[in-house]
C-alpha cells in the first residue's frame, strides 16, 4: 500500500448512537496527519449514484464540518439499508428484478475519485460489503456499528449502551402505570435475531418474563410465571420481547423482504401480548421501542468507544492494514479480520452470566 494521501468515510444500515463520533475521530486524525477526509452520501449511493445528489455525493469534511457534532445523534452522512452494491436490484431483459453484483463498479467509483482508502462504519451487512471491497483491491478499515451487538470478535459495539439504557429507562416508567391499571405490558426491543439488548435491558428494568431469540418460548410457560405473581403480591407484570424471539415450533415475525435489503422483523410484541390475554386473565398491553432505541445522543460509554474506533480506524491505515475491523479486546482496540468478524453473528451464549443471573431473580424465559 503506498502513501494515503485521501480516504473517504461511510455510514450504511440501520443508524446508531455514536456515528457522528466516528466520523469525527476519523476525519480530525486523519487532517493530523495530512490525509484529505470526504464523506459518502448515503452508504454507498453519493458514489453509485451521483447523479441524485445535486450539492455532490462526496463531501469534503474539514474541522469544521465535524466540529461539535460527537453528542448529535444520526449521521451527518446519512445511511440506508437499501441497495446492497453486493445484491443490488436490476430489472432484467424479462421485467423482473433480480440482484446483481455491483462491488466491482463501486471499486472502480473509488478509483475515479482517487480515493486510496475506506473506511467502513457498520454491521455484519455493511461490514461484510467492505470486506468484499478489500479482497477486490480497496484498503478498507471497518467500524463495528450496531445497537443490536451482534458482531463477532468484539465485546461490544457502540450504539449498544445507548439503546439499553433507554430501553431501561422505559421499562422503569411503565412500571407504575401497569402498576396502577393491575396489566401486563408487552415491551418489543429491537435486536433483530440476537437477544442482547432484550436481556441486558430486561434484567436492568426488573422484568418479569424476558423473551429473546437464543430461547424459543412455550406461551403457557410464561403464562404460568406471570400468574404467580399476584401470589407474591405484585399484581402487574412487564414482559420484554425481543423482535427476533420465537415461540417453540414457530416462526420470526417477518414484515417484509425486498431484494437488496434484510428482511424487516416486527409484530412479536402485538402477537405474544393477544396470546397472553386469556391465559392471564389480565388486560395485556404492547409497546414498541423500535426505532426509539436508534435515536438520540450516545451514552458516555459510547461517545468514548466511538471516538477510539474511529482513531484506531486511522491509525490503521497507517500501519499498512486492510481488511481488519477495529475492535474492543479490553482494555485495548485490536485489528481483527473482517472476514472473520462478520463469518458468524454474535448471539447470547445461553450458559453466560446475564442469564444466570436472570434466573436466580426468578425472571422467566419462557422455556
Amino acid at each position: 500500500m503506498g502513501k494515503i494521501k485521501k480516504i473517504a468515510i461511510n455510514t450504511g444500515g440501520g443508524d446508531a448512537p455514536g456515528l457522528n463520533a466516528v466520523i469525527r475521530a476519523v476525519v480530525v486524525s486523519a487532517l493530523n496527519r495530512g490525509i484529505e477526509c470526504f464523506g459518502i452520501r448515503d452508504g454507498y449511493n453519493g458514489l453509485m449514484k451521483p447523479e441524485d445528489y445535486p450539492e455532490g455525493g462526496l463531501i469534503l469534511l474539514t474541522r469544521a464540518a465535524v466540529r461539535g457534532i460527537t453528542h448529535l445523534g444520526g449521521t451527518i452522512l446519512g445511511t440506508t439499508n437499501k441497495g446492497n452494491p453486493a445484491k443490488y436490484p436490476t430489472m432484467g431483459p424479462d421485467g423482473k428484478m433480480y440482484e446483481k453484483d455491483r462491488t466491482g463498479e463501486l471499486v472502480e467509483c473509488f478509483r475515479k475519485n482517487k480515493i486510496d482508502a475506506l473506511v467502513a462504519v457498520g454491521g455484519d451487512g455493511s461490514l461484510g460489503i467492505a470486506n468484499i471491497l478489500s479482497e477486490k483491491g480497496l484498503p478498507t478499515i471497518g467500524v463495528p456499528k450496531t445497537i443490536d451487538n451482534d458482531l463477532d470478535k468484539t465485546v461490544v459495539t457502540f450504539g449498544f449502551d445507548t439503546a439499553v439504557s433507554f430501553a431501561t429507562e422505559c421499562l422503569d416508567r411503565l412500571h407504575s402505570t401497569a402498576d396502577a391499571h393491575r396489566r401486563v405490558m408487552v415491551v418489543e426491543v429491537m435486536g433483530r435475531y440476537a437477544g442482547w439488548i432484550a436481556l441486558n435491558a430486561g434484567v436492568s428494568g426488573n422484568a418479569d418474563a424476558i423473551l429473546i431469540p437464543e430461547i424459543p418460548y412455550d406461551i403457557n410457560k410464561v403464562a404460568a410465571a406471570l400468574r404467580e405473581r399476584p401470589k407474591r403480591g405484585k399484581h402487574y407484570a412487564i414482559v420484554v420481547v425481543a423482535e427476533g424471539a420465537k415461540p417453540l415450533g414457530g416462526g420470526l415475525s417477518v414484515v417484509s423482504k425486498e431484494l437488496g435489503r434484510a428482511e424487516k422483523l416486527g409484530g412479536a410484541g402485538e402477537r405474544l401480548a393477544k396470546e397472553l390475554e386469556p391465559l392471564v386473565g389480565k388486560e395485556c398491553r404492547t409497546v414498541v421501542l423500535g426505532h426509539l432505541l436508534r435515536g438520540g445522543s450516545p451514552t458516555t460509554f459510547d461517545r468514548l468507544i466511538s471516538l477510539r474506533f474511529g482513531a484506531a480506524a486511522v491509525r490503521a491505515l497507517e500501519e499498512g492494514q486492510s481488511g481488519v475491523m477495529v475492535a474492543l479486546d479490553p482494555p485495548t482496540v485490536r485489528y481483527v479480520p473482517l472476514k472473520e468478524a462478520t463469518s458468524r453473528m454474535k448471539i447470547v451464549p445461553l450458559d453466560c452470566d446475564t442469564i444466570a443471573t436472570a434466573r436466580d431473580l426468578g425472571i422467566s424465559f419462557g422455556d
